[in-house]
Parts: structure tokens; C-alpha cells; sequence
């Protein structure tokens, strides 16, 4: 009798849990992924309870499963359904122990003989090929319209039967007969997300195995390699923009100015090591603007980077020069020429192959 009540009492938190999950407006929420994880517990327990005591036996059948025990065939599917709704790393654990949790829920029923001809088959196929399994087949897309419309249809009908018997008057509440019926409804209901569920997970894992193993690297670590490729992670590295105090003294080349001998390496200059300190400690952290926007578009000007002209007037006609009397004549000229063309030549003169 304690243990009765114990496994009732943890699958009633579970489905309680469960509702409330489904109900939450907030998936990604730490409150979310604890009740997640305690209905994901109490089912466990449920489960191992239900194994301890044989409570489901493969020599029993249908009728022999009292109507308080019927709701307890649900124990892995909602299982399952709550691990993949789980935020772990490893993604293909999760969905190798949802899938496991389906099959034994399937199973399950199938050796109480609770499973009709179409979905025996459709098991039949899953244990063929677990990560192979489609419900509809990918080749021939008048048979993937069929599967969808049937699928949709059978599973309005489901959710319409169960919709109704959990209608029933109060009066009937009492009824084993009417709890019986709506328990193996949504049994029916369950089989048919399962086989939907195990297809997105088997579409799911074939993604993941085409994942590198390793993730890629962050966005630090792409600047880190870059500077490594570059020799710029010395101890003198710096993320500012502009070249240090000591780049600037010695040009961009690194290393001593005098050899052990005193002679020069490189050339230099001396100057007043204080001042030029106290001058780099007080500079800007920014670089200077070295001209003012106006010298900067003359000397583009000057270099031919600027496109004059275009606007409204680039289109408008230039006005005809009234002292070339050459140009003037050439105009006139070829003013008369079109006027004599378009006199010879009316509009539609030359149109003459549909004219009756």
C-alpha cells in the first residue's frame, strides 16, 4: 500500500509539473529547467517503483490492468517528452535517452497488444533502423502529401474523442468503465506523438553527426590565433591602436640600438628621453586629425577624386550660342532635312503587311 501511494504520488508532481511547464512563458528560465528537471526525477522513481514491483507483466493482456494502474503505461512517454524539452550540452545524450524512453513506451504497449496493424508496422520499422526512421519517405512527394493529410486527420480524431470523454457529466466521473475509455484515448493520443517525435529525433541526430566534434573556436580565440600567426603575442602586446612609445623611437624595429662593442646598429637620435615620456603620458588615447574637412576635399579636388556637375541641370539642354553662326546654320539645316523626311514620309507609311 506505501508503495502504491508512492509511485501515485510522484507521477500525480510529475503531471502537475508537466502542465505548469507546458504553460510557462518562459522556456529558457532557471525556474523552468528546475521544475524540468524534478518531473524528470519524480518519473524516474516511477519508473524503477513500477519495475520493482512487476507492476506491468508481458503474460498479462489489456483487461487484466486495473483502471487505476492503466494511467501508469504513460510513465515513459512523458518520460521521453520532458527529456527534450532538457538544455544539456550534450544533445545527442538527451536525445538517445528520449528515444530509448519512446521505445520502451511503444514496446510496452505493443506486448499488451494495444497497438494497431499501422502503428505495429511503424515500430517494426523504427527497430529495423532506429536512426533511419521517417514517417513519410522522402522520394516521392505524393506519398509524403498522403501521410501528412492522414496523420492530421488521425490525430484531430484523437484529440476529439479525448476531448469529449473528458467532457463527461460528473456523474460518470465515478464510472471505471468511463476512466478506462479516456486513459486508453490518450494512450492512442501518445502513440501517435511518439512516432512524430522519434522521426524529428532521428532528423535531429543525422544533423548533429555532420557537427564537428569540437565546437568552433570563440571570437577571443580567433583574435588570439590571429595575433599568434602575426608574433604579436610578445610581452610588449598591447590592444591599443596606436604604436606604443618605444615602437615610435625605434621605428617598428625591435631590439638593442648599440651592439656589446658600443657600435651603432641602427640609426637614431637623441632627444629628451623626460620630455618625450611626459609627452606620451599626456597625449590623447586617440589619433589626431592631421587636416580639417575643407583642406581635405581641396586636395581631393586637386587629385581628381571629386565628380562635378549631374543634378537637375546636367539635364537640361545647353542654350544654343547665338554669335557661331556655323553651329546656328548646322542646326537649320538639319531642322529642314527632318521636315522634308517627315513630309515623304508620313507616320504609318510603312506599316503596310496587315492592311486589308
Amino acid at each position: 500500500m506505501d508503495t502504491d501511494m508512492n509511485i501515485r504520488t510522484l507521477f500525480i508532481s510529475a503531471k502537475t509539473l508537466r502542465r505548469e511547464l507546458e504553460s510557462s512563458p518562459n522556456p529558457t528560465g532557471s525556474d523552468y529547467q528546475e521544475n524540468l528537471q524534478a518531473a524528470i526525477i519524480n518519473l524516474e522513481e516511477c519508473r524503477k517503483i513500477a519495475d520493482r514491483i512487476s507492476l506491468f507483466s508481458p503474460n498479462e493482456t489489456e483487461e487484466d490492468i486495473s483502471s487505476g494502474d492503466l494511467q501508469y503505461l504513460l510513465i515513459d512517454y512523458y518520460l521521453a517528452d520532458m527529456m527534450l524539452k532538457d538544455n544539456a550540452a550534450n544533445r545527442k545524450l538527451v536525445l538517445r535517452r528520449a528515444q530509448e524512453a519512446y521505445e520502451r513506451y511503444l514496446c510496452l504497449l505493443d506486448t499488451y497488444s494495444m497497438l494497431n496493424a499501422r502503428d505495429r508496422k511503424l515500430l517494426e520499422k523504427f527497430l529495423g533502423a532506429r536512426d533511419e526512421f521517417s514517417l513519410i519517405p522522402t522520394n516521392d512527394p505524393a506519398a509524403r502529401r498522403d501521410t501528412k493529410i492522414a496523420r492530421y486527420k488521425q490525430e484531430n480524431e484523437l484529440k476529439l474523442k479525448l476531448e469529449f470523454l473528458g467532457k463527461v457529466p460528473m456523474e460518470l466521473q465515478g464510472d471505471d468503465a468511463a476512466l478506462r475509455e479516456i486513459v486508453l484515448a490518450e494512450v492512442q493520443l501518445c502513440v501517435h506523438h511518439t512516432f512524430h517525435s522519434l522521426d524529428i529525433i532521428g532528423q535531429e541526430l543525422k544533423i548533429l553527426a555532420l557537427m564537428p566534434s569540437t565546437p568552433p573556436p570563440g571570437p577571443e580565440d580567433r583574435a588570439a590565433d590571429y595575433r599568434e600567426r602575426n608574433g604579436q603575442l610578445g610581452h610588449d602586446y598591447s590592444d591599443r591602436l596606436d604604436p606604443s612609445l618605444s615602437r615610435l623611437l625605434n621605428k617598428g624595429k625591435a631590439g638593442p640600438i648599440l651592439s656589446k662593442d658600443g657600435k651603432p646598429l641602427k640609426p637614431f637620435t637623441l632627444l629628451d628621453s623626460r620630455q618625450t615620456v611626459r609627452d606620451g603620458v599626456f597625449r590623447p588615447d586617440h589619433s589626431l586629425p592631421t587636416m580639417t574637412i575643407d583642406e581635405y576635399l581641396a586636395e581631393e579636388k586637386r587629385r581628381g577624386g571629386i565628380i562635378e556637375g549631374g543634378g537637375e541641370q546636367s539635364g537640361r539642354p545647353a542654350e544654343p550660342d547665338e554669335d557661331n553662326l556655323d553651329k546656328a546654320d548646322m542646326e537649320t539645316m538639319k531642322a529642314r532635312d527632318w521636315d522634308e523626311f517627315t513630309e515623304s514620309n508620313p507616320k504609318g507609311s510603312g506599316n503596310t503587311l496587315n492592311r486589308g
